[in-house]
């Protein structure tokens, strides 16, 4: 049995907030995630007691920026810079930037290559 988890959207101008919130209500970072699609979808996922909440923002892929929440979570920077080397966002005021070389990678930004956008994988019920 799965417990349900809480996603709320959040637009990039509420993030800061958003996020100074949860820490001060003692959620603690579990990660932060993304996924290209028709644009980023990037993903906050916070726990308290056991419980998973996440904060879902989408930016867009062409000039995608973010603010960094490291002055709030420190150990984000980890996520941070990977969301630079990986994608190839830009995390504006991150603590600590490896500015891109966080991965020794042989490609810029791997997972952002033009033509490359995440599609549904097909179903038997997609099918019918």
């Amino acid at each position: 049995m799965f417990e349900e988890q809480e996603i709320v959207q959040v637009t990039r101008e509420e993030l800061l907030d958003r996020i100074l919130s949860m820490s001060n209500e003692g959620y603690r970072l579990v990660q932060i995630g993304c996924t290209k699609m028709e644009a980023f979808q990037i993903d906050y996922t916070f726990d308290k007691d056991y419980k998973f909440l996440d904060l879902r923002l989408m930016i867009p892929i062409e000039d995608a920026q973010l603010p960094s929440i490291t002055g709030v979570y420190g150990c984000a920077f980890t996520y941070e810079n990977e969301l630079h080397d990986l994608f190839g966002i830009q995390v504006e005021g991150i603590s600590l930037n490896y500015d891109g070389n966080f991965y020794r990678i042989p490609v810029v930004a791997p997972f952002n290559i033009p033509g490359k956008e995440h599609e549904p994988e097909e179903t038997p019920e997609s099918k019918e």
